[in-house]
């Protein structure tokens, strides 16, 4: 084979089969298949797309570009969820302690943020001492020993898609669903797993603003899922607002801790409690969606999700004392400064994306791979979208490393983020559709 042929096919339209998808692959390692020429591929594909043959061998090209964790061992099904980012997006850090505690096997392999989207891994190392480095074997002992593992993904798990993702984020062929889906459940299904909850988010603050587009993703990765043999299901969610309260990784842990002692954001508790609920009946755990609803209110209620979050907690080196006093075991900001409503009016925008770069800005996030985090800072809302508001309501609190840069954060926030009006807004359901 040469690739300049397989460019060309592509270019023109043709589909390629499953064993010239394979040896492109194969190509990244071994060199037969330069950079340039996969970038050349890699525009071809965002122009004339992959049909559903073509993207399913894509996916399991690269899922095979590296090692596939062999969970057999362990007993029980074993079941994950990945969510297309968000602000405030921190439903991982309560969904796995409650699949856990209920009996699904949780082998987490989570990202970092980049952008105005935060990362799993980011928010667990605010809790001090917490290692999302384990070896293999470590991994192994803790998924066993605790029935939940949060780490980050290691060099040894679909390796072509880090070379793949370089060269889409420089040759702006980010956009490609067939790619996007090849690229998320290559790194999913090399975690093992009987069963996948997708989370893709639409609006504002999300990768895809377009609620089309997002169905879009949302049917491929959960079709292709299930053609390479893991059950998947995937919800439809808004993130025109931030989820919850709390945006910034120290902060957002502190909610976390919140809704697993029974409290938190309603928003919150309720798409947390949906997607572990799809991630136990995917595991045969309980007979239906409404029974595993069930289960994980009652081990939210009863503290055995917030036991297998300490559990994972100390097993992973970090201090479990954070969920006893998070007040003052995390991070916290030195300054404090309240953002006040200039006016009465019904809240009519609270612009995700808007939040998540002042949050980046104060050093919660990264505008480069190579940002330095600030776990303490960040954004704790006081109203949501449709609240009405007196002029001088608190409407944010902006949690900074200085003075400075929260005066600016709060101008920001006023400029930006936030709209009134004397009528309410109509808000759409947090969660719009689900697709199995």
């Amino acid at each position: 084979m040469r690739a300049v042929d397989l460019i060309r096919r592509k270019r023109d339209g043709h589909p390629l089969t499953h064993a010239e998808i394979d040896w492109l692959i194969q190509g990244i390692a071994n060199g037969a298949v330069a950079d340039y020429q996969w970038a050349a591929l890699l525009m071809a594909i965002l122009w004339r797309g992959l049909n559903d043959d073509e993207t399913a061998s894509l996916t399991r090209a690269m899922l095979h570009s590296g090692h596939v964790l062999d969970l057999s061992r362990i007993p029980g099904p074993k079941v994950d969820k990945h969510s297309t980012g968000g602000v405030g997006d921190k439903t991982s850090l309560i969904l796995a302690p409650i699949a856990a505690a209920c009996g699904v096997i949780v082998p987490m392999v989570s990202g970092r943020g980049l952008g105005h989207t935060g990362g799993t891994l980011d928010k667990l190392e605010s809790i001090p001492g917490f290692d999302v480095r384990l070896s293999t074997d470590r991994f192994h002992q803790v998924l066993a020993q605790c029935g939940l593992a949060l780490i980050g993904q290691t060099d040894e798990i679909a390796p072509a898609d880090r070379t793949l993702y370089s060269l889409r984020d420089a040759t702006a062929t980010v956009e490609s669903i067939p790619l996007i889906t090849a690229s998320i459940l290559s790194k999913k299904l090399a975690e093992g797993l009987d069963g996948l909850v997708l989370d893709v988010k639409t609006g504002d603050g999300a990768f895809m603003t377009s609620e089309g587009e997002a169905r879009r993703l949302a049917a491929s990765m959960t079709q292709i899922c299930t053609a390479l043999g893991t059950p998947a299901v995937a919800l439809l969610t808004r993130m025109d607002q931030p989820l919850g309260n709390a945006v910034g990784n120290a902060n957002e842990v502190r909610e976390c801790i919140d809704v697993l002692r029974g409290g938190g954001p309603p928003d919150l508790v309720l798409l947390s409690i949906e997607l572990a609920a799809e991630m136990i009946a995917l595991a045969k755990i309980e007979p239906d969606l409404e029974h595993a609803r069930n289960r994980a209110h009652r081990v939210l209620q009863d503290g055995s999700a917030l036991i297998c979050f300490r559990k994972v907690i100390e097993a992973q080196n970090g201090d479990p004392h954070v969920l006893d006093d998070p007040e003052h075991r995390l991070p916290q900001a030195p300054v404090h400064l309240e953002v006040s409503a200039p006016r009465r009016g019904f809240i009519t925008r609270l612009s995700a994306s808007a939040i998540g770069l002042i949050s980046m800005r104060l050093g919660a996030g990264r505008s480069r791979v190579d940002s330095i985090i600030d776990h303490r800072v960040g954004v704790t809302l006081r109203r949501k979208l449709g609240e009405e508001v007196e002029g001088g309501d608190a409407l944010a609190i902006i949690l900074a490393a200085d003075a400075a840069s929260a005066e600016r954060a709060a101008a920001e926030f006023l400029e930006t983020a936030v709209d009134f009006a004397e009528q309410p807004p109509n808000v759409p359901p947090l969660i719009l559709d689900r697709l199995a």
